[in-house]
């Protein structure tokens, strides 16, 4: 059974997929360069599992992914 305390929130997991982004973006960017691509690369990720989420009919993913693409645009 999963706990509430093993839940990870839309912020947590914005947060996540940008920073998987950031330290795999090359190297040769400056930081506001690598940011804007990590969360551009975060969006497209999220946009993806959305879209998969519709088509499927997976309402609390959507949901959940929704909130964590407005977290994404705050970061």
């Amino acid at each position: 059974m999963i706990e509430a305390s093993d839940m990870i929130t839309a912020e947590d997991k914005a947060k996540e997929l940008v920073k998987y982004f950031t330290d795999n973006i090359m190297s040769f960017l400056n930081d506001r360069m690598k940011d804007m691509n990590a969360k551009m690369c975060a969006t497209k990720v999220v946009d993806e599992l959305l879209h998969y989420s519709k088509q499927h009919g997976f309402i609390g993913l959507t949901e959940f992914y929704e909130e964590v693409k407005t977290e994404i645009k705050k970061l």
